[in-house]
């Protein structure tokens, strides 16, 4: 098969680009090199065509493999016929592959099996040849025998129609007709099982077409029928189904015609139907695992690269009840400089209360805090509140909600206890909080993504895939990025292209046991980093001390001598790179001309674009360009809410009917498709995503419910 051909047409590319991407992928290249570093070969396709185009080509790899597997077992058969074996190879899916397979595979004992173990297939046959002037009665007496349990000659053509019924249902032309007419007019159906009041209420009485099925409300249903909450049916007309199983193998005119017509309605009732509800069925929830997928990927996407919080000393909360809330200060750079317990979230508790205002203003005082993180777990509602009433004697100071601190806890607790061996899981958790509100991607990236909680049903996804999307995902952003290698974490470092878990152990290792790595050539000396290693992750990783300013930035250690020759042949010197960037670098190469400069150095202009770019901001981070979290200094209730107030808040979630905003009240309202815009729009995320600072307006307040409906649109209340 011609994968280049075939994938160029799908994605409307060159065939050249996509052989050149196959030759990269099958040279156990990483996405993230190829799309960096090799952009002149593929016509510098972004990270996500790349993953598309190597996970359709692992697909289609998969489909020749089963075809071929397929192919011999029919030889081996001795069924293979020249054009069975043209139907295989035209086929495109492996659906298509299966179902031409299907009569001849191995099957267990059915109605069609032991009526040909009681010698009817020759009347089956006959049955199908349909002559005009048949008497299948006649025919079918000479097929009785008591001896094989066929008493009469209604038994005999019984158990001839089971035969041509399974022959119908085998049928890959008929199953192909038929999965595309559910497809097209089929009705999913569901009727409540059990009395109760259930959040499945809404679908106790609910019908929708197949081709209008949203991804949320087929995992719902799932869900519901899983929780054993909901019955759910395919429904279509039958006899819509029947006559198109007919046309293809009923010719009216004749008795033997009739029976055919029977063991075609037999077939649809009893084997068809049924087999193909179940097709639909999978294919639903399988279209709506990739959208789930898709829409998780995306906000997780956004919410990596959220702007980090810069140059600021951070206060982290982690709230409490009964044990109260740990507190942390790290500097700027992320190191511990004190922890401590505060109690101030219980009733009462007024000494304590006091106790822990003094604690606060003073670590705050002593150590110049500017920015209060707040965890959004247990008891945040009443430490946000509590922070807050202290603001006014903490001048210059606000505080961010930072979301899923349960997750923080669970990551600080297992990621962290090397680094703090003495502090327990929640002084780790509120370390791990502040250091979230500086920089997003390194805390993150020390959490299982399925547990970060920005998709929709991700419980319910096929978590192999789900796994496989969001890891590439992390790798995306991180290396989008870039890492500090002198300060990096294993957890971090693990997610360059090239390095892995257990290269980032030995990159760490190498670090403690050296005082550090001086150079990116000093990689080299890591054990296990070998050249291929060192080709996928060298661009990737800064050394910001090194003595040579090139390894500060993302230019390639490969295209280091054609750097300096740029820098060179438009005087410039390279010292400039570390001093924060080579000024007017962009103007002096337009006026040499970028294609001559381009041939001079035997460089790609998407290359040479890249080196300017670099030695114009070296170590530039895409996410400062980002608008930043809001940091409050009040804080709002459920009941300070009305009608028609406007307020700014945070997309914290898109999901495929709306999008969740923190307004600040510890409740996120949710802004529905149908209030997002005042055009029409296919899904949320063409109007927002996770991260945004939005201006929304309230609909409704239910307090019992814990419910606040906002819109975008001021005109749609």
């Amino acid at each position: 098969m011609d994968f280049a051909a075939l994938l160029a047409k799908e994605f409307s590319l060159r065939p050249q680009q996509v052989q050149a991407v196959i030759e990269l992928l099958d040279a156990g290249n990483t996405i993230p090199f190829i799309a960096r570093y090799r952009k002149e070969a593929h016509g510098s396709l972004d990270d996500q065509v790349l993953r598309e185009l190597a996970e359709r080509l692992e697909y289609l790899r998969n489909l020749d493999k089963r075809r071929q597997e397929i192919e011999k077992a029919l030889a081996d058969m001795d069924v293979l016929t020249d054009e069975l074996k043209d139907k295989l190879s035209r086929a495109q899916t492996l659906a298509e592959l299966e179902d031409l397979y299907r009569p001849y595979r191995p099957k267990r004992r059915t109605r069609a099996t032991i009526a040909k173990e009681r010698g009817l297939e020759p009347l089956a046959l006959w049955l199908l040849l349909q002559l005009p002037k048949a008497d299948p009665e006649e025919e079918a007496k000479k097929y009785v025998d008591a001896g094989k349990e066929v008493p009469d000659a209604e038994a005999a053509l019984a158990g001839a129609r089971d035969i041509i019924a399974e022959s119908v249902s085998d049928d890959a032309a008929v199953r192909k007709a038929l999965r595309s007419l559910l497809l097209r007019q089929g009705v999913i159906e569901t009727k409540a099982a059990k009395e109760e009041d259930s959040v499945y209420s809404m679908y106790y009485d609910y019908s929708e077409p197949v081709p209008r099925m949203a991804a949320h409300r087929i995992l719902a249903v799932n869900r519901g029928e899983r929780e054993e909450f909901l019955k759910v049916s395919l429904k279509i007309d039958d006899e819509l189904c029947v006559r198109e199983v007919n046309q293809a193998f009923v010719r009216p005119g004749s008795k033997a015609a009739d029976q055919v017509a029977l063991a075609c309605a037999d077939a649809w009732e009893r084997l068809l139907f049924p087999s193909l509800e179940r097709e639909i069925r999978n294919e639903l929830t399988d279209r709506a695992n990739e959208q789930a997928i898709r829409v998780f990927s995306q906000n997780l996407h956004q919410l990596l690269m959220q702007p980090p919080i810069k140059g600021k000393v951070t206060l982290g909360v982690d709230p409490g009840f009964r044990t109260g809330c740990k507190l942390a200060v790290v500097d700027e750079n992320g190191k511990v400089l004190e922890t401590g317990v505060g109690h101030f979230t219980l009733p009462g508790q007024e000494m304590a209360k006091a106790q822990s205002a003094r604690l606060i203003k003073r670590m705050v005082q002593q150590h110049h805090v500017t920015a209060i993180a707040i965890g959004n777990g247990t008891a945040s509602r009443e430490s946000e509140q509590f922070i807050a009433s202290l603001l006014p004697d903490l001048p210059g100071v606000a505080y961010v909600i930072v979301s899923e601190a349960g997750a923080s806890v669970y990551s600080a607790s297992k990621q962290a206890a090397a680094e703090f061996p003495d502090f327990d899981v929640t002084q780790r958790s509120a370390v791990s909080i502040a250091r979230r509100m500086q920089d997003p991607l390194a805390e993150l990236v020390k959490i299982d993504p399925k547990a970060i909680g920005v998709g929709q049903y991700q419980h319910d996804l096929k978590q192999n895939e789900l796994t496989a999307a969001l890891d590439g995902v992390v790798e995306q952003c991180v290396n989008a990025v870039g890492v500090e290698v002198s300060t990096a974490s294993a957890e971090l470092l693990s997610h360059v292209a090239g390095i892995g878990p257990a290269l980032a152990k030995n990159i760490v290792a190498f670090r403690e046991e050296n005082g550090g790595i001086p150079s990116r050539a000093a990689l080299k000396k890591v054990s296990k980093l070998g050249p291929k290693a060192f080709e996928q992750c060298a661009g990737f990783l800064r050394v910001m001390d090194s003595k040579n300013p090139l390894d500060a930035t993302a230019v390639h250690p490969e295209s280091y001598d054609a750097a300096k020759a740029l820098l060179d042949k438009l005087g410039c010197p390279l010292k400039d790179v570390k001093g924060g960037g080579v000024p007017g670098i962009g103007l002096k190469a337009r006026e040499y001309g970028l294609e001559k400069l381009a041939r001079e150095l035997d460089l790609g202009l998407p290359t040479l674009n890249d080196i300017l770019s670099e030695l114009q901001k070296p170590g530039r981070d895409p996410r400062d360009e980002l608008p930043k979290p809001v940091l409050r200094t009040d804080v709002l209730d459920m009941k300070d809410l009305t009608p028609g107030m406007e307020l700014t808040g945070t997309v914290r979630n898109v999901i495929d009917f709306g999008a969740f905003v923190d307004i600040g009240v510890h409740q996120d309202g949710l802004v529905h498709i149908s209030r997002m815009a005042d055009r029409f729009i296919k899904h949320p995320s063409e109007v927002v995503k996770v991260g945004d600072v939005v201006k929304v307006w309230v609909v409704s307040v239910d307090e019992k419910k814990k419910r606040i409906a906002l819109t975008m649109v001021k005109d749609r209340m």
